[in-house]
């Protein structure tokens, strides 16, 4: 008999099929079983007829738990009153009889839920938040492969930061010489660009901030992507067409992840046909200090303001060109009529509370201009020699943005904290499981 995922059994209706999976709830109702199973790909409710299995079967699901694993054998219908299958069993097998699950279909607290993440995972929320994950995973992907981008892995083991020296994860690497966990693999992008003309790379990323937040992470994974002969308003144009892209492919492939977050799509499905906002720093400030914030224009956008932002306009926005001070050294930079240095950059700030989930910046694309910025904030010349060097063998006009993965999708599935958004989270006050 073949054996089939519960994501397939659309295609199987009124046919016998094979099933294993886990007990995921069940229900008895006098001479009836109702067991709720999934397979990873889906749930499906399958139901026993005393008067239509043997009496091994039924009393087989007399012994039945919460997680245990079965393999049962049945026939697909439709559910009489959703639009959804069911399996009318004819056979159960049982693989495993779980023990006591100390994750009961009841009320729990978070710290509880992330003591127990590896059994947690099983439970609808997760499994929903994280198939949005692998959903907006392979968007991102498929779009670079579709855009001439090459898969350009940077390493992991760095000699030096690419933005801020008090965010690394340092360790010793053979001998007496020290290395750093990354932030970024931008500055070696960079590099790849030169032989490639359009790359990108997606992996994880560490940042020792001491952070107690619910937009932190010490672990995450970016996407970091670096176009040559680009400047900073097709870059916009860029990272634009990608989040189109992923809301587009999220709203069409995960639909049942997002009804089991009860997750409103509105903004989402809008925002698919109207161009997002671009709106100078400058402005922005400016936009909320009328609204009665108290801003700062010399200084980056606060919590605050970002919600302000985003609430203002309920579509993504880039806000350009912040103040240079406040921003990496690798950015180019003009001064304004106010006299501000600022960089050629734009933060793409969601709505619906989201914040930022994209930075991006045309790049300094001259030698001598960067390496007086580098000895201007003290950075020592000799590790970033190698990154000067760019500029010195066919420089070209580039630019290049990040995508922290996390902030994404916790933005498309609706959730409060990042640390749901991943796995196994790793902040400053939780490294287990």
């Amino acid at each position: 008999m073949e054996k089939v995922l519960v994501s397939h059994l659309k295609d199987f209706l009124g046919k016998e099929v094979t099933l294993s999976g886990w007990i995921f709830n069940m229900r008895s109702s006098g001479s009836i079983f109702f067991l709720l199973l999934r397979d990873g790909s889906g749930f499906i409710q399958a139901i026993l007829s005393k008067n239509e299995v043997s009496d091994e079967t039924w009393n087989n699901c007399n012994t039945l738990t919460q997680e245990s694993s079965v393999e049962l054998l049945g026939v697909v219908s439709k559910h009489p009153k959703k639009e959804e299958y069911e399996i009318q069993v004819k056979d159960l097998k049982i693989l495993q009889i779980a023990e006591d699950y100390p994750i009961a279909n009841k009320e729990h607290g978070p710290d509880f839920l992330f003591d127990n993440r590896d059994l947690y995972l099983r439970s609808k929320t997760p499994w929903a938040i994280l198939r949005i994950r692998d959903s907006v995973f392979r968007s991102i992907t498929n779009y670079f492969s579709e855009n001439d981008f090459i898969r350009f892995d940077t390493p992991i083991l760095q000699p030096t930061s690419c933005e801020d020296t008090t965010e690394l994860f340092g360790l010793k690497y053979y001998e007496d010489t020290m290395m750093y966990l990354t932030q970024s693999g931008q500055l070696y992008l960079e590099a790849g660009i030169s032989s490639f003309g359009r790359a990108y790379d997606f992996g994880p990323v560490f940042r020792a901030e001491k952070s107690k937040t619910r937009n932190h992470l010490s672990e995450f994974w970016m996407m970091d992507a670096e176009m040559a002969f680009c400047d900073q308003q097709k870059n916009e144009d860029i990272q634009e067409a990608l989040i189109k892209r992923i809301i587009k492919d999220a709203l069409s492939n995960c639909k049942q992840e997002l009804e089991i977050l009860e997750r409103d799509t509105t903004i989402l499905e809008n925002l698919l046909e109207k161009p997002f906002i671009r709106i100078k720093h400058y402005d922005a400030k400016k936009m909320l200090e009328n609204k009665g914030f108290k801003v700062d224009y010399n200084d980056d956008m606060t919590t605050e303001e970002e919600i302000e932002i985003g609430n203002t306009y309920n579509t993504p926005v880039f806000i350009e060109d912040y103040p240079f001070a406040v921003k990496a050294f690798y950015m180019p930079k003009y001064t304004d009529k106010n006299g501000i240095e600022r960089a050629i950059n734009a933060d793409l700030i969601a709505p619906e509370e989201a914040r930022e989930i994209i930075g991006g910046s045309q790049r300094e694309d001259n030698y001598e201009t960067l390496l007086e910025e580098l000895k201007k904030r003290n950075y020592r010349v000799e590790d970033y020699q190698w990154y000067l060097n760019i500029r010195k063998y066919g420089s070209v006009p580039h630019s290049g943005f990040g995508v922290g993965l996390e902030r994404v999708v916790r933005w498309i599935s609706g959730v409060h904290h990042i640390r749901e958004t991943i796995p196994f989270p790793r902040t400053i006050n939780r490294f287990r499981p």
